[in-house]
């Protein structure tokens, strides 16, 4: 499977071009972004530079091998930071004055996926219409350059030293606070880059590490979305070691979700409630989320006299998101947490530096924190894209509830008073995702389940068409 869309160049390994991220499809998109990055640049300012890191899926050498070359053959030179994350990478683009970086991760999703996340010259996610520009080229032809003119591929692997120090240095972090408190911490990083980068953290702060699936060797040893499921070795790590938490990230450490000492799941909507927590308590500002994250960051955010605005689902959205609006915190509720003070990309690193000051600051234990939040119960389901058009059938539900207060941004929210729904395709994979949240598990589950039934009935009465995907 293939998908190409603004949002990255995302597929299976294997198969033939157009079919699965094969060679051909890798060099194909690099040399369109490659394209790209030098109009951006001009043919006045010397030969381009673009930063390359990668988390450690089993594919990532030979594609990192392609990338490099293909940017090398259009006459640009890369600094590849080797095993890395996203947020790494983000922060060394503009730590290098380069013009652009590409991230060789397919996040949460297994194994046998890999993509190409896209950066502009600020270490940011390209914009739509960049993307779309990107995406445009990669379909025409491409001049390769002279061999005169062939760039260089130099290797830097001090980044994830310095984002550790950049985290230290960050002046809500509270590093002595942190050293002094002994913690023991369990950390499962699902054999990728975070089995680097996360206890090279924790030890800086004096933390005791207890490591689960840190070795990367991109050999997953289960499914890498950070959910309770998934977790189980952590969990049983926390408990059996006396740990103070778990932590677990996903492979390119830009999601970040915690376990209680008592085993119990802190919640990765809760993260970033729990840092917004922390960080509004001294820097007070407007929050930022996107539609399908908890009501409980807009809930802390009002007790601390701030206001919260609801953003599209997509890093790039909630960036926009918290530009326009001046918020001091950011994010998703998968655990992504964006601290504009230090960049405006998702941070599991910076997370734990905020999220650690917190607990250490309020002298409890990871699950009476977590008791000080709002009680909601979140269930989160999908269904795959089926070949007919999905917007029609999303906006013909509108009628149906008219109970409802009724967000378009992306998709279709509906909220009730006993909570809400959120119905929308993914822009990763080809499926339609069906968050929900309400009082209770069940209550959620119901709601949910509601939902589901008038999404396939209304799927069942609408138009097919050959192409569903951005």
């Amino acid at each position: 499977m293939l998908i190409a869309s603004i949002s990255g160049i995302r597929g299976t390994v294997g198969g033939a071009p157009g079919e699965g991220l094969s060679p051909a499809d890798v060099v194909r998109f690099a040399s369109g972004y490659g394209q790209w990055v030098k109009s951006q640049v001009g043919s006045t300012q010397g030969r381009p530079r673009i930063v390359v890191g990668r988390d450690a899926r089993i594919s990532g050498p030979w594609v990192r091998d392609i990338v490099c070359g293909t940017l090398n053959a259009l006459g640009m030179d890369v600094v590849d930071l080797g095993l890395s994350t996203t947020p790494t990478v983000e922060l060394a683009v503009p730590g290098l004055a380069a013009d652009g970086g590409i991230i060789l991760t397919a996040s949460h999703n297994p194994k046998q996926w890999n993509a190409l996340k896209l950066l502009d010259a600020q270490g940011e996610f390209l914009s739509a219409a960049a993307g779309s520009e990107v995406l445009a080229l990669a379909q025409q032809p491409c001049a390769f350059a002279s061999v005169d003119q062939t760039g260089v591929t130099s290797h830097d692997d001090s980044w994830l030293s310095k984002h550790v120090q950049h985290v230290l240095d960050l002046e809500l972090v509270d590093a002595k606070a942190i050293r002094s408190a002994g913690l023991k911490v369990a950390v499962d990083a699902v054999n990728s880059s975070g089995g680097i980068a996360v206890p090279m953290l924790l030890e800086a702060l004096g933390v005791e590490v207890v490591r689960v699936h840190c070795e990367p060797h991109g050999d997953f040893a289960h499914n890498p979305e950070p959910l309770p499921h998934h977790l189980t070795d952590l969990t049983q790590a926390v408990v059996a070691h006396g740990c103070d938490l778990g932590i677990s990230v996903d492979p390119d450490v830009d999601r970040l979700c915690f376990v209680c000492e008592d085993g119990s799941f802190f919640g990765e909507e809760y993260t970033l409630v729990a840092v917004a927590d922390h960080v509004l308590s001294i820097t007070p500002g407007p929050t930022v989320s996107n539609l399908s994250s908890t009501r409980a960051l807009r809930m802390v955010s009002e007790r601390h006299g701030c206001t919260y605005t609801a953003a599209a689902v997509g890093e790039v959205n909630v960036v926009a998101q918290i530009r326009a609006t001046g918020a001091i915190l950011g994010g998703e509720g998968n655990g992504g947490i964006i601290y504009p003070t230090s960049h405006a990309g998702r941070d599991a690193l910076v997370g734990i530096g905020l999220f650690l000051t917190l607990l250490v600051a309020r002298g409890m234990s990871c699950s009476a924190l977590r008791a000080t939040y709002p009680d909601l119960a979140m269930v989160k389901d999908k269904m795959e894209l089926p070949p007919v058009d999905v917007d029609a059938a999303l906006t013909s539900l509108v009628a149906q509830f008219p109970e409802a207060e009724v967000n378009t941004v992306d998709g279709v929210k509906f909220d009730l008073e006993e909570g809400w729904v959120h119905l929308r395709r993914s822009n990763t994979e080809p499926i339609i995702r069906m968050y929900g949240e309400a009082g209770s598990p069940q209550e959620a589950a119901d709601l949910v389940g509601r939902f589901r039934e008038a999404l396939q009935q209304a799927l069942a009465d609408a138009p097919s068409t050959t192409s569903q995907m951005p």
